[in-house]
């Protein structure tokens, strides 16, 4: 069953809080790059869990994560992460935690070289789902298929977020998706 079909079958409570995800976020290109880092960074953390917990948790990563401005992030100490791995709003894995901060230094050598991360997801596009995988893993901590999947899915790089018949479907397509540059 899609995620889209799936909403309609969960308690308000639930539905309310993937809906609000569902409709205005999966999907719709991003253009700010502390707002991409963000996403990955949320992708990371679900990592073994449900998305609906990383949902749950976002506000407490904003805060938590300097509402994910890269600079902030990429000078991170120990203390840091200590902080971090104490931080019971968010998900307490030093493996996401480092891979969070080593990424936003990542990102910072992209936006150098291409100018932004968006410019270098752009240069990159188009790949297949594969060759998206192995350029992440050569570039990124922490980022395995369905993280990188995710990922390019939920920010238009990828087809595949929502049904066809879906109307938040046919919002995206009014966005020029990178995806759809491809078809």
């Amino acid at each position: 069953m899609s995620y889209c079909t799936a909403i309609a079958y969960m308690s308000d409570e639930r539905r309310d809080l993937h809906k609000a995800y569902h409709d205005k976020l999966y999907g719709f290109p991003i253009d700010d790059d502390n707002e991409l880092f963000c996403r990955l960074v949320l992708e990371i953390n679900q990592a073994g869990l449900s998305w609906e917990t990383v949902l749950k948790k976002e506000v407490s990563f904003r805060k938590a994560y300097d509402n994910f401005n890269i600079e902030i992030v990429a000078a991170y100490t120990e203390a840091d992460r200590e902080r971090l791995l104490a931080d019971a709003g968010i998900i307490r894995n030093r493996l996401k935690v480092n891979a969070a901060i080593e990424n936003a230094k990542t990102i910072l050598v992209l936006q150098k070289e291409y100018g932004s991360f968006k410019q270098w997801l752009n240069v990159h596009h188009p790949k297949t789902k594969e060759e998206w995988v192995k350029l992440f893993k050569k570039t990124f901590k922490f980022t395995g298929g369905e993280i990188v999947n995710e990922f390019l899915m939920s920010t238009g790089y990828l087809l595949g977020a929502h049904d066809e018949n879906c109307i938040i479907h046919q919002e995206i397509l009014k966005t020029q998706p990178m995806w759809l540059q491809t078809v």
